[in-house]
Formats: C-alpha cells, structure tokens, sequence
C-alpha cells in the first residue's frame, strides 16, 4: 500500500489552538479529561444489563419470545460496552493509568472481537485515513456496498439504500469468526501492513475467542437446544450489528462529508490532517442526551477525531469549544440537528451511490 502524506506547512496552528483551549477548559474548572463517576456508573450499568440478560437467558425461565426480547437487549448492552467502555478505553480516554484501559480494552475480546487488532484498525487505520478510500477500512464493505464515490459501481449496488441496513447485522460474527483471523495470517488489514500478535496479545486474542465461543454457545447449550441458541445468537449479532455500524457510518458515510483522495503522483493529501479530520466527519443529535449516552458520544465524532484521548462524557461540554475554534480557523463544522436526519442522509447516500453516476 502506498502511504499518504498530509501537508506539513501551516498544519499546527488550527489543532495546536484547539488542544490549548480544551486543556484550559478542564484545568479551570479543576477537572480531569478522563472517566468521571458518571462513566463508572455508566461501566456498570452497561455491564449489569449486558450479563444480566445473558444470565435471565441461562435461566430457562423465559418462553421463546421473551427469551428473544432478552437476546436483543443484549445485543444492545454489547453494542453500548463497545461504545462506551471498550472504545474509550483502546484510546487510552477512559483512565489515566494504562492497566486500567489496558483492562477495560479486554471487554472487547470478551464479546468476540480483539482489542490487538482494534487499537490498529481503528486508532491508526480510520483515525489517521478516514474516508480514504483504499486506506481507510471502515468505508470499505466489500462487493456487497459502495459506501464511497471511489469504489468500483456493481449493478446490484442499485439497491443497496434497502438491502445494506439488515446486512450490517452479520458484521459482528464475520468480524469475529473471519476477518480477525484473515488479517492475522495475511499480516495486513485491508492494504495496510500489521505486526502479527505474539505473547500475550496473542494469548488475550486466542483466549478472547475461545471465551467468546464459550459464553456463546457452549455455556448455553448447557441449557437449551440448538435451534434456540443459534437463534439467541442471531439476533445478539443482528441487534449489535447494526446499532454498531449505523452509529458508525451516521457520521462518515452521509451526505455532507468529505471524501478526498491523494495526489496519485504524490501521494499527498491537499488539506491538512486535523482539517481533513473535521470534513470528513458530521456530528448529529447533540441536543439528544440518551443518544449520547448509549452512543458513547459518538455522535459527537467531530470531538473524537480531533481530542481522541477525551473520555467521551466531556463531549458536550466542549463541543462549543471545538466548533467555535472552527469558524474562527474557516474549517468547515457540520452537524446534524437529530438522529433521524443522520439515518436519511445515510440512506440517501447509501442510494445516490447506487447510481452509476453516484458520486
């Protein structure tokens, strides 16, 4: 893969400011940028809920629908630790003290992904490339979507503003039981090389999965039959899927981001890395406090990009702060007033690309 540069002249002033003002805002008021006790309530409730579903479906006490009612509550709970818990912690936002993220991060691998391969798919890959077509691999879904006016059209991709929604349920168990292991042996993800887990993040990814298998399947056929277990799982996975990738694309893969390309002589991207981050990215739902709470802050993802080490639960409070630093630096800052107008936008990106002449 080639790599991409961005500009290194006249790059700091914008992002140096920014970051000087948000340390202002928490040395002012005497506060930490990390987890507050509103996170460690948060942690707990999202756990509680998650394994206390996981444990009423153990129970056998339920009838078939209530015991699908609990599955998908915790495909919620699932979706919620890795927003909130799981995600902060990969970046080192939730604590000060390394072994508490470090730990924390394991949550990840306790539900079937890997926190190994996260830290680089995400907090390198999509932080560093975002909507890069090539180099960032969360806009890339394969054959079965067209998520960028850069990839290749397919006749099929007509329909993809109504076939994509239900597929992104199966996200969850193809990341899990393939791609994990894909991008392990091919020493890469996507394009971009990887250095292969050894000792233990070897041992917490293979434990992570032999875990995961366990809690799902083999714990569980313990105490019921086969169908009903697959089908437990199926709408844990669909539940999680698609409130994880919906959550995800709400802020990239909508109308109003950015999606620029590299000089393909250079290799050098035209705007600078903390601009590139803003236009590429759309906030939504601010006003929405449980949106924020369940999203863990994701949708303020204009602050995420920018202040990744910021525990989400300070989002609002500085995202006056960011967006003011903005327009006085002409960067351009947009968001969307409700979750509602974010879905849209994605579905009419999502059929706008379904065109031949989608771009």
């Amino acid at each position: 893969m080639s790599r991409v540069l961005f500009p290194t002249h006249d790059s700091q002033p914008f992002i140096a400011e920014l970051r000087q003002r948000v340390a202002e805002y928490f040395e002012s008021r005497h506060l930490s940028s990390k987890a507050n006790a509103a996170m460690v309530a948060k942690t707990a409730i999202l756990f509680g809920v998650t394994f206390g579903a996981y444990a009423l479906i153990l129970s056998g006490w339920f009838a078939p629908l209530p015991m699908l009612g609990l599955a998908m509550l915790m495909g919620a709970g699932i979706a919620g630790i890795g927003f909130s818990v799981a995600h902060d912690a990969l970046h080192e936002a939730y604590s000060g003290s390394r072994t508490v993220n470090r730990l924390l991060g394991w949550s990840f691998d306790l539900v079937g992904a890997s926190s190994y391969l996260w830290r680089i798919l995400h907090n390198i890959v999509h932080h560093t490339y975002v909507n890069i077509t090539g180099h960032d691999d969360d806009v890339a879904i394969g054959v079965l979507g067209r998520l960028t006016p850069h990839q290749k059209w397919l006749p099929f991709h007509r329909y993809q503003h109504w076939y994509l929604w239900p597929l992104y349920g199966l996200i969850p168990l193809k990341w899990y039981f393939f791609d994990d292991f894909r991008d392990v042996l091919r020493g890469r993800i996507g394009e971009y090389p990887i250095a292969r887990p050894r000792g233990g993040d070897l041992a917490i990814l293979l434990g992570g999965k032999l875990a995961f298998v366990c809690l799902a399947f083999a714990i569980p056929l313990m105490r019921h039959s086969p169908s009903a277990v697959v089908l437990c799982v199926a709408a844990v996975s669909l539940i999680e899927g698609v409130v994880l990738a919906v959550v995800f694309q709400l802020a990239h893969t909508v109308e109003e981001a950015s999606f620029p390309m590299p000089n393909p002589e250079t290799g050098r991207m035209d705007g600078r890395w903390a601009v590139h981050q803003v236009e590429t990215t759309v906030d939504y739902a601010r006003a929405n406090p449980f949106i924020t709470w369940f999203v863990g802050g994701l949708n303020y993802q204009i602050e995420h990009h920018l202040l990744p080490q910021v525990c989400h639960v300070h989002y609002p409070a500085i995202a006056g702060v960011v967006e003011a630093t903005c327009r006085e630096f002409g960067v351009r800052y947009l968001y969307r007033d409700t979750f509602a107008a974010a879905v849209a936008s994605h579905y009419r990106w999502l059929r706008r690309l379904g065109q031949p002449t989608g771009s």
